[in-house]
């Protein structure tokens, strides 16, 4: 089995946002959220990367979480981990049967179900003690997020690299300093076949699917296309606020 390779600008990306914002640290027991998407594949060979050569020990568990829908199958993903040393099980729901019982009308069906895996994560992670939950989310995702909320919520929202969830332990994002491109380069450059969205149980149903997020995506590609430093430009806003430039009353100075 090839070694599995990841780029100096992962490595450099990554490095940099969890001295900054100490995402991962001794002691950590963290569970990884893998669908086998070109994002979480990375995400864990990040990890393992981390454990071989940074200075303290921490532990991690890939979990992919399984939604019980007809001929969901996970044996090359289960083959892969264990190829390359990655601990890995399948948490298997019944998210894709009751869907139709609980999904809200109007709602769109892959927000449904990533709020669904989200919560069978968190229950894993309280079940298992787990300190950490890990998630794929790289900069173009949290870029993407925030002129989502904006143009469509109304609200300066977007994806923090660490908060603590209701359930106690702290969700982190390795990877918020990593850019789309450069996960997608990562499995094509080691021939590691991703997931798709054909994964997704949203495709399974009869509904539209939801053009937001990839009309920002769009709209985001023909501005840096305008402006290379864009991305440059929006961390370092994130990194940079100033509540008290807006109209919210909470910030106000008087």
């Amino acid at each position: 089995m090839p070694s599995i390779k990841l780029s100096k600008k992962i490595l450099r990306a990554a490095g940099r946002a969890n001295v900054k914002y100490r995402l991962v640290e001794a002691g950590d027991r963290v569970l990884v959220g893998l669908s086998g998407g070109k994002d979480s594949l990375t995400l864990v060979h990040l990890l393992k990367h981390m454990q071989r050569h940074a200075p303290f020990d921490f532990e991690f568990l890939a979990v992919t979480v399984s939604y019980g829908m007809p001929g969901e199958r996970y044996d090359a993903l289960a083959e892969h981990c264990r190829a390359h040393g990655i601990p890995h099980e399948i948490y298997a729901t019944n998210i894709y049967e009751i869907a139709e019982e609980t999904i809200r009308e109007n709602s769109s069906f892959c927000s449904y179900f990533s709020r669904m895996r989200r919560g069978a994560l968190y229950t894993r992670a309280e079940e298992g003690g787990f300190n950490k939950v890990a998630l794929g989310h790289h900069l173009d995702d949290a870029a993407e997020s925030f002129f989502m909320s904006m143009l469509n919520n109304g609200a300066l929202r977007s994806m923090p690299p660490i908060y603590r969830a209701q359930k106690g332990f702290h969700v982190i994002r390795p990877l918020i300093w990593v850019r789309e491109r450069q996960t997608r380069a990562f499995v094509e450059e080691n021939g590691i076949a991703a997931i798709g969205d054909e994964a997704c149980p949203a495709m399974m149903k009869p509904v539209k699917m939801p053009h937001a997020r990839e009309s920002t995506k769009r709209m985001l590609e023909t501005w840096e296309a305008e402006n290379p430093e864009l991305f440059k430009q929006l961390k370092a806003a994130f990194c940079h606020l100033h509540p008290a430039s807006f109209m919210d009353e909470r910030f106000l100075q008087r």
